[in-house]
């Protein structure tokens, strides 16, 4: 982002090539192999980890930019089966448009849903919306095809399988060093109709932590469960600078989710939460006074700053700020060591590079009973 900033691209591509067909994939594929060509898969181009970027060795003879959004639409629907087959080059909220017309949703929701496609989410094992069980695109593929430099791969379509080592994690997080995603079956939902939210402060952030652990070990399996430090909850309005914020939300197509956020604020009070704003929503065809009682404006304050973040951090590094996440998982009874250690591993970059300017912020963005 800052190099390009300032008309900084060292590594353009030879060529763009952008297939209609898998056909031309294949050919694409052919072509490069057989001038010694490197291929580099370009889906929607958001990954900040350089994949896309052609930077390559001197063994090549050029690079070939394989734009990918060509492939793109939902292209069969299994409703009896809740699945659908979906072409790799299909965006996030074209998908959801068209599967929306059926009523179906594939609730995959990362920080560049918007710029990013079905493709790229399975190459990179993108992380989605839900905080708790479907927290990555693994969970929701069914199988996946692929061209390879040797030709087709497609695993097949199943359930789940107990006859060895699953064919799909071969290909999901391989960064498409194996070969182009074209297809995949997808997982789909009906679209929820019953939601509730709430969001809890809490005076200390290593009782927060308890509460959470305690939540993500209680089975009910929120759909967020989002805990923000002082420091992250502040600049969003979610929080006061003092208190970590923790948000909180259910939601099923079904049944009212209710009772299990009722079960969940017990856990969640008696680690010392206080909640600051709890809604729900209206049962279909009900009014919708009768049961959103609250708004929830801290909620959907910090909601909006997040989804907003990558496009301010882009036009703030043009005003010299930089604003960057580093991700990382352990297990709860680490979670402390680890918390105060990178804390002051930061903190002592920012003084050695920028006198001390700079803040700390930490958020949880998934959990899990072991962390």
């Amino acid at each position: 982002a800052v190099r390009g900033s300032f008309g900084q691209y060292p590594n353009p591509p030879d060529l763009v090539a952008k297939p209609a067909s898998e056909e031309d994939v294949a050919a694409i594929l052919d072509w490069c192999a057989s001038t010694g060509q490197a291929c580099i898969a370009f889906g929607g181009g958001s990954s900040v980890v350089g994949g896309v970027e052609p930077d390559i060795s001197d063994k090549w003879k050029g690079v070939v930019s394989l734009d990918c959004t060509g492939l793109a639409g939902v292209l069969e629907i299994d409703r009896r089966s809740l699945a659908a087959r979906v072409a790799a080059g299909t965006f996030g909220p074209a998908l959801e448009r068209e599967l929306g017309q059926e009523g179906l949703t594939f609730r995959h929701f990362p920080q560049s849903f918007e710029f990013s496609t079905v493709g790229g989410w399975i190459a990179t094992r993108s992380g989605g919306h839900f905080a708790t069980r479907y927290t990555h695109v693994d969970d929701l593929v069914e199988s996946i095809r692929m061209i390879t430099p040797a030709g087709l791969y497609e695993s097949r379509r199943l359930p789940g399988s107990g006859a060895g080592p699953s064919p799909d994690r071969l290909v999901l997080g391989s960064e498409g060093t194996l070969g182009v995603v074209t297809q995949a079956w997808l997982r789909v939902r009906e679209r929820p109709l019953f939601r509730a939210k709430a969001t809890l402060r809490f005076a200390n952030f290593d009782r927060a932590v308890e509460a959470v652990r305690t939540v993500s070990q209680s089975g009910l399996e929120p759909a967020n469960c989002r805990l923000l430090d002082a420091a992250e909850a502040a600049p969003s309005g979610a929080g006061d600078g003092e208190h970590a914020v923790l948000l909180l939300g259910f939601e099923s197509a079904r049944v009212r989710v209710e009772p299990l956020m009722s079960l969940a604020l017990e856990c969640l009070k008696d680690c010392g939460g206080e909640i600051v704003e709890q809604t729900a929503s209206p049962a279909p065809g009900a009014a919708a006074a009768a049961t959103a009682p609250t708004s929830g404006a801290a909620a959907d304050s910090w909601r909006s700053s997040f989804m907003s973040a990558p496009y301010l951090r882009d036009a703030l590094v043009l005003t010299g700020v930089v604003c960057e996440t580093f991700e990382t998982a352990t297990t709860w009874d680490r979670f402390s060591e680890l918390h105060a250690a990178v804390l002051e591993a930061a903190a002592g970059a920012f003084r050695d590079a920028t006198s001390g300017k700079g803040s700390i912020s930490c958020r949880f963005t998934h959990v899990y009973p072991d962390g």
